[in-house]
């Protein structure tokens, strides 16, 4: 229910933003967790999905293991949990917009359904990117290591961690250019900042490229890096987009005195 806190009211209570930001995370999680029962139903088929980049790559003669009894059924529920996190991400996303949408100008709290689709869309790119280019090469250079002494075993447990890691952190890092539009919205950011920033932007992208790829090789790191700079520059035209509307916005509020009738109330 969105009925408990009226978004229309700017001087809420820290009590109140508090008590929003709990039923706002209850409700992610109740999505997270319908995600995660229907996906156990087919843990085992995402689980071969998420390991065909590595099977691919991997030597004849090597194969998948866990060490341990139970690692095979707590890996599935791991999967579970993480297909469940992902196909939730438009309710996440969702409820993200609908805390923020307070400091929104009236006339922006109806894109709600473009900002769910938009950060949902980027989240999907990222975690696709990852998945089907920058994974089966990174895996291939892993392999190369093995030899006719040296087979590669790869357990459940580290490579759904690994797996886990990587995409997720794609996946987030593809939504910079959404959070670059809040950060604008709030006056924290503008287009001009961003251009002033570009070369320490490039410094920090290619830390980020270093720390998130698979592969240590300059290759797989590009793979992001690129993306990630063409990201930047994306944000740039976002928040320039951005900073025009708040000029018009802020230039009509005193042409407009009818606007305010609150004021004529005294």
């Amino acid at each position: 229910m969105d009925e408990e806190i009226n978004p229309t009211d700017d001087k809420l209570p820290i009590t109140d933003h508090l008590e929003e930001l709990r039923w706002r995370i209850i409700k992610s999680l109740i999505a997270v967790g319908v995600g995660f029962v229907v996906s156990y139903a087919f843990a085992d088929r995402i689980f071969n999905f998420l390991t065909s980049p590595l099977t691919q790559a991997m030597p004849e003669g090597s194969h998948i293991i866990y060490t341990s009894l139970p690692e095979a059924f707590f890996t599935y529920m791991k999967v579970a949990f993480f297909s469940g996190l992902i196909f939730s991400a438009p309710v996440i996303f969702y409820q993200i917009w609908k805390f923020v949408m307070p400091g929104l100008y009236e006339n922006e709290r109806k894109y709600v359904v473009p900002f769910v689709l938009v950060a949902t869309f980027f989240f999907v790119v990222g975690v696709t990117f990852a998945f089907f280019v920058v994974f089966p090469v990174a895996f291939k250079f892993f392999m190369t290591y093995s030899t006719g002494n040296i087979v590669a075993f790869p357990s459940m447990r580290e490579y759904l961690g690994f797996t886990m890691k990587f995409l997720l952190g794609f996946g987030l890092t593809f939504e910079l250019p959404v959070v670059m539009y809040f950060l604008a919205k709030m006056g924290v950011v503008n287009a001009g900042m961003l251009r002033r920033n570009r070369k320490y932007a490039i410094l920090v992208v290619a830390v980020v490229a270093a720390v998130l790829t698979p592969g240590p090789d300059v290759f797989s790191q590009c793979m992001l890096g690129i993306p990630l700079y063409v990201l930047y520059e994306m944000s740039i035209w976002v928040a320039q987009i951005v900073g025009k509307k708040r000029a018009r916005a802020k230039k009509a509020e005193p042409d407009n005195p009818d606007d305010e009738p609150h004021q004529e109330a005294g």
